[in-house]
């Protein structure tokens, strides 16, 4: 059997050097291809086009779109229904004489070039192979590898690598869902409304920072947040110990795309999300920690920061890791060297866009980690590193408890537009520090 398949592209199917394609190019995944005559297959289903043009990527043709043209033949009623991108595709075909296709096309369903390389799922996935994702009790699972250039040059994995494997994980959640459309984490009931997510707090807490080549696992799951929020949490740990290296959580807002002003969640949305919600908190913050407002005071002011394009994320303005790394820029480096972020902690206030110019403040906190009423006593019975507890002879041999002395172990951060008028916040943020240790896990 026989039908027949085009491409809205003047190549049609023809290869970017202008040859037609070779008969076995994709054998393997049941398509027969003879110069320009059609692709041959009794059956037209949904995974043909998406491993055909997943097999052989340099034989792709060049358009915005994939055109199927729908055949109606009222003879020999050969007929094959496969769902193609969510819709019915009828394909009734003949066979001439000469072998050769003969049809009557009535009507032709535009693809979009962009899912068919994407392949976003339009139904729950339990399992996603090339992500080494999985969905387990409601939460989403990725296994993941520590690259070379996600880590600095003490080998651990930097803050901004942490991040940005957070964002990329809340993503693929999305995507595994079946509720992912075209935008940066939108649902369809969003892209609808013209609605895109905007993060409004934001803690991570570090106890242990990954190492080169390590294997971690990241879990996360989301939440509710008040009428029209939705919380988003965080556990990262290691897959050959089990031990809990990170946690974060966060809180997330709709902004109306056109307007940039915040939105209600609409209920059609909610109903999309609402079946994820699981009640379960990697941080518990019953009395969220305030962060004062710094003025041009502040002890340490790095001015005239400004974006690249590079910075702008799918949404079209500055994304949030970039936010940590130039609060980081106001910190000395001395400082840097010696000790390594145990915990971040952010409020935004407003975006940043491509041609603002940005100014960060920094103030340290001279109190120090501790109260006055820190005793000897207390220090062999704390858990000092975010649940982590040592008799005091270990804290001793890794010269933590001498870091305690060693001050500011904290800093007060403040991002903000730099304007002649009115300078205003994009984001407030307090980090807390420890003393750099052994790249490697603590015995258990």
């Amino acid at each position: 059997m026989w039908c027949s398949l085009l491409s809205a592209s003047t190549s049609h199917f023809t290869t970017p050097w202008g040859g037609a394609l070779s008969h076995t190019l994709c054998e393997r995944e049941m398509l027969r291809v003879t110069d320009f005559t059609p692709f041959r297959s009794t059956v037209f289903p949904r995974t043909m086009y998406k491993r055909y043009l997943l097999c052989a990527p340099s034989y792709l043709f060049f358009t915005s779109h994939l055109t199927i043209i729908k055949c109606s033949i009222p003879s020999e009623n050969q007929e094959s229904k496969n769902p193609i991108n969510g819709n019915a595709v009828k394909l009734d075909m003949l066979k001439s004489k000469n072998g050769h296709v003969t049809t009557t096309c009535d009507e032709t369903l535009y693809i979009p070039m962009s899912q068919v390389r994407q392949n976003i799922p339009s139904k729950k996935q339990l399992v996603d192979i090339y992500r080494q994702g999985l969905i387990v009790e409601g939460a989403y699972r990725q296994t993941v590898v520590i690259r070379s250039y996600e880590v600095g040059p003490d080998k651990t994995a930097t803050i901004e690598s942490i991040l940005n494997l957070l964002q990329e994980t809340a993503l693929n959640h999305v995507w595994m869902s079946g509720l992912l459309s075209d935008g940066f984490g939108a649902t369809h009931g969003m892209m609808k409304h013209n609605l895109i997510w905007v993060v409004s707090r934001m803690q991570l807490q570090v106890d242990h920072y990954p190492i080169w080549g390590e294997v971690i696992e990241i879990d996360t799951w989301v939440g509710a947040s008040g009428k029209n929020g939705m919380r988003r949490d965080w556990q990262i740990r290691s897959q050959a110990t089990g031990l809990v290296f990170a946690r974060a959580t966060s809180t997330w807002v709709m902004m109306n795309q056109q307007t940039r002003r915040l939105s209600k969640m609409p209920e059609e949305v909610r109903a999309e999300i609402s079946p994820w919600f699981i009640n379960k908190q990697a941080i518990k913050e019953e009395n969220p920690i305030k962060i004062e407002k710094l003025d041009n005071t502040a002890k340490y002011v790095l001015s005239n920061l400004k974006p690249k394009r590079s910075d702008l994320d799918m949404n079209h303005h500055v994304n949030n890791v970039k936010y940590v790394r130039w609060m980081l820029e106001a910190i000395p480096d001395q400082f840097l060297e010696s000790y390594q972020l145990s915990s971040i902690i952010l409020g935004y206030r407003r975006e940043c866009g491509s041609a603002d110019v940005v100014q960060s403040l920094c103030e340290p906190d001279e109190k120090g980690l501790f109260d006055d009423g820190f005793n000897d006593q207390y220090k062999r019975r704390i858990s000092v590193l975010h649940g982590f507890s040592f008799g005091s002879g270990i804290l001793e041999a890794n010269g933590l408890l001498e870091s305690f002395n060693q001050r500011p172990f904290s800093y007060t951060h403040l991002l903000q537009i730099k304007e002649q008028i009115k300078n205003e916040e994009i984001v407030r943020g307090n980090t807390s520090w420890k003393r750099k240790i052994s790249s490697m896990p603590f015995p258990a």
